[in-house]
């Protein structure tokens, strides 16, 4: 895997610009020839609220309006993450090359009300595209508003319930991290599964995603059992997977570094070999507790290919002298296409035609492509962990062509 490095000279400065909007403009520029609050990635270690002035109500001064509907006076986590991606918006306007757009900023706090409230205000403003909420219940509000209006949604909600047609979710969909992985595993000899879910609003969605991309594949799942985030309530169901696990070649484990090291404890003590399985995961292993836990070593993970991030935030803390959260780069992708867009589609710009191409578009996380259904598909690597981090054994797709087509 390569290492982008932190740019610290404006000629430099210039180059990673280019590359961070380059595959936004191509892939935007072919279209031409083929025309939940329960978020795991809202960090639960984000940075300090940044102490800079309050934010200005538009960001750009271009003809086209797009709104931009964020948390940005939320309390906690939720309020970092609006800051954050607002800056990664501000930033995105500022590394085109003279975007023709204008961001008009709109406060939602977190509710549901205020962000219908501010819908309004931007569609009476013009704005030809909204970009966010990013809790799901302000992303249904935000929608009919919009819909009845024929304005289309950007919306950063990991919640696939609130998609529809007219309204895409740029998330990081959990389904789309299950078919990589579960496709991989397939693909590597792996036909027989075990499962160990946690329950809560994630691991039903992962359930969901796991029973049909395994079935899809003809494969075998000969045991799944939730658990509680307890290590003593999770004892019983580990028991019970750990009994059948000797009829599976794989175990699928989705959850972060603060539940899947215990799980794996639990497991050895249940008398389970964890040499003889292949451990399973989402992107919620990009973990430094997962790297650190021995047993994992080997295990395999789909995620975004995390060069484009390590870039994205090296430009962020020179720029904003602190980490951003980890949903900042949508934000920007956001930002970035509907200035491609704007560039290169003329009137058709924001047509759905337009938005689900199917050819995608790439961003700092990589290839996406909007659904007609408003979800998402992703190009994601698959990582395996190692002590000093993930490493990738199948890279992402550069295209989502026959090649990408089990993605």
């Amino acid at each position: 895997m390569s290492v982008l490095l932190q740019v610290q000279a404006s000629s430099a400065a210039m180059t990673t610009r280019r590359r961070a909007t380059a595959g936004l403009l191509a892939t935007a520029g072919a279209l031409l020839a083929g025309c939940s609050q329960n978020s795991p990635y809202l960090s639960s270690t984000a940075p300090p609220q940044s102490t800079q002035a309050p934010p200005g109500a538009t960001i750009g001064a271009g003809q086209v309006n797009a709104a931009l509907i964020l948390p940005l006076s939320a309390a906690g986590n939720a309020g970092v993450a609006g800051q954050a991606m607002r800056n990664a918006a501000e930033m995105a306007v500022g590394e085109f090359n003279s975007p023709n757009i204008q961001i008009l900023v709109k406060d939602d706090g977190g509710t549901a009300e205020a962000a219908r409230l501010g819908a309004q205000q931007a569609l009476d403003e013009g704005a030809e595209i909204i970009l966010g909420p990013l809790f799901a219940q302000s992303v249904s509000f935000v929608g009919q508003l919009a819909q009845a209006r024929n304005v289309p949604v950007i919306a950063f909600s990991t919640d696939a319930n609130v998609a529809s047609r007219g309204v895409y979710l740029l998330s990081f969909l959990p389904e789309s991290d299950v078919e990589r992985i579960v496709q991989y595993a397939v693909s590597s000899g792996k036909h027989s599964f075990a499962a160990l879910i946690p329950d809560n609003p994630y691991g039903t969605v992962v359930e969901a995603a796991f029973k049909q991309a395994v079935a899809r594949r003809n494969a075998q799942a000969v045991a799944l059992d939730r658990y509680p985030h307890d290590k003593a309530g999770m004892a019983v169901p580990v028991r019970n997977v750990a009994q059948a696990a000797v009829r599976a070649d794989a175990l699928f484990i989705p959850d972060g570094g603060d539940a899947v090291p215990d799980v794996v404890q639990t497991l050895v003590g249940a008398g389970v070999n964890t040499k003889r399985l292949q451990f399973l995961g989402t992107g919620l292993w990009d973990d430094p507790r997962i790297y650190g836990t021995a047993a994992l070593d080997g295990g395999w993970y789909a995620a975004p290919d995390g060069a484009g991030y390590r870039n994205f935030a090296a430009r962020y803390r020179a720029r904003y002298k602190q980490d951003p959260v980890r949903t900042a780069t949508l934000a920007y992708d956001a930002v970035a296409l509907i200035a491609a867009l704007v560039k290169t589609q003329g009137p058709a710009r924001f047509s759905s035609e337009v938005l689900t191409n199917p050819s995608g578009f790439s961003g700092i996380d990589g290839l996406f492509r909007f659904r007609a259904d408003g979800t998402n598909e992703r190009g994601l690597a698959v990582m395996r962990v190692a002590a000093s981090g993930g490493q990738i054994i199948s890279p992402a797709p550069r295209s989502f062509g026959p090649a990408a087509s089990g993605i």
